[in-house]
C-alpha cells in the first residue's frame, strides 16, 4: 500500500502503537477502485437532509442576526445563489482595532448603509409648492446642496418646484442617495469573542468591506459564497462551500464525512466557477442525453436531443440503467474479451 508523502511524515511522528491504529484506519478508508463515489456522497448528503428543520435561527452571540440554517441554507449552497436570504459578514479588525470597543464601533460605523432619508426630515408644503427638509447632519446638507439648488430658511433647506408631481419625485429621489458606508451592509453589531472585538454585519459587500482601514483582510469572511467568488477566486469559493455545508450539519449534530462535503465542493468549482447542482448546473450540463432527461424536463431534451441528432454514449450510472445496460462502475468497469478457438 503506497502511502503519500504527506501522510507518512505524519505517520512518522508517532508511536508504534498509535501508527498500527493510524494505518488501520487509513486502510479502512481508502475506497476501491470502481466505487460509485458521487452516488455514496449524494445519498450521504441528501438522507441527512431530510432530517433537517426549515426554521431561521439566532446567529451565535448575536441576537439581532437571524441567518437561514437547515435546509433552507443547505439548498442556498447546492443551488449557488447569487443572493443569500440573510447575508452577513464576520468582520476580523487589525491589532489597532481588535482590542478597543471604541475603535471597533469606529470601523463598524463606517460600514453602515446610511441614507438621506434616515437622517433627514422630508415634508411638502403644497400650500408654497415647496420641499422642505430639516437636518442636522452638516454632510447631509452639503449633499443635498451638490444635487439641486436649495435655498436657507429657518435652519431648514428648500426647494421650491411649479409641479407637486416633480417635488414628490424629487423627494423620492433625494430619500434614496445614499450619504456613507457601504451598498447592502443594513446594520452592524460589535462583539466580543475569544478575547478581541469583532464586527458582525446585516448584509454583505466583501469587496468594499475589505478596503477599508482597521479590517483583518485576512480572516474577514461572508456566507455569499459568490461574493467570496468574486472577490477571491474560486478555490476560496471551494473552501466556503466546504466550511458552509460542514457547519450547517455539525449544527444540526449530523454526522458527514468531510470527504463528501468536498467532492460536492469540487464538483460545483471545476470548471473554474461556481455552478448549482441542479438542471442550471452540474445536471443540466451533463454530455448524457438520457442523464439530463432521467433528472428534469424530460420532453425538452429529448425533443432537442433528436432535432440536433445528438448521440448519447452511454458512459454514466442513469443512461445505463434506463437502457438496462451493466453500469460502468465496481465489476462494470471491466470489459472482459475471450477469443475463442478455431
Amino acid at each position: 500500500m503506497e502511502i503519500p508523502t504527506s501522510i507518512q511524515e505524519r505517520i512518522n511522528k508517532l508511536s508504534e502503537k498509535e501508527k498500527k491504529s493510524f494505518l488501520r484506519d487509513y486502510e479502512g478508508a481508502l475506497v476501491d477502485s470502481g466505487e460509485a463515489i458521487g452516488t455514496v456522497a449524494a445519498q450521504a448528503i441528501g438522507e441527512p437532509g431530510t432530517q433537517m428543520t426549515l426554521r431561521t435561527f439566532h446567529y451565535a452571540g448575536v441576537v439581532e442576526l437571524s441567518v437561514p440554517l437547515g435546509l433552507p441554507r443547505l439548498i442556498e449552497i447546492t443551488d449557488a445563489k447569487k443572493s443569500p436570504k440573510n447575508s452577513m459578514m464576520i468582520i476580523y479588525l487589525d491589532e489597532e482595532h481588535r482590542n478597543s470597543e471604541e475603535k471597533a464601533w469606529e470601523v463598524a460605523h463606517s460600514l453602515d448603509e446610511k441614507f438621506l432619508r434616515d437622517i433627514c426630515d422630508f415634508r411638502i408644503d403644497i400650500n408654497r409648492g415647496e420641499l422642505i427638509i430639516e437636518t442636522g447632519d452638516e454632510e447631509a446638507r452639503k449633499d443635498i446642496q451638490k444635487v439641486v439648488k436649495v435655498e436657507e430658511r429657518d435652519n431648514a433647506l428648500i426647494i421650491s418646484k411649479k409641479s407637486l408631481l416633480d417635488l414628490k419625485k424629487l423627494m423620492n429621489k433625494l430619500e434614496k442617495k445614499r450619504l456613507r458606508g457601504f451598498k447592502d451592509i443594513k446594520r452592524t453589531f460589535v462583539r466580543e469573542s475569544n478575547g478581541e472585538y469583532l464586527v458582525y454585519t446585516e448584509g454583505s459587500n466583501m469587496k468594499k468591506v475589505l478596503k477599508v482601514k482597521g479590517v483583518d483582510k485576512t480572516r474577514t469572511t461572508t456566507n455569499d459564497i459568490h461574493q467570496i467568488y468574486e472577490t477571491l477566486g474560486v478555490e476560496a469559493a471551494r473552501n466556503s462551500i466546504v466550511i458552509e455545508a460542514e457547519k450547517v450539519l455539525k449544527d444540526q449534530n449530523m454526522d458527514v464525512d468531510i470527504r463528501h462535503i468536498t467532492l460536492l465542493a469540487d464538483q460545483m468549482t471545476v470548471m473554474g466557477g461556481l455552478q448549482a447542482v441542479g438542471r442550471h448546473g452540474i445536471s443540466g450540463a451533463k454530455r448524457s442525453v438520457l442523464a439530463r432527461a432521467a433528472f428534469e424536463e424530460t420532453e425538452k431534451h429529448i425533443l432537442n436531443a433528436a432535432l440536433s441528432g445528438e448521440r448519447d454514449e452511454l458512459l454514466g450510472v442513469a443512461e445505463n440503467i434506463i437502457v438496462g445496460q451493466p453500469v460502468p462502475i465496481g465489476t462494470g468497469t471491466v470489459n472482459l474479451r475471450v477469443k475463442p478457438r478455431t
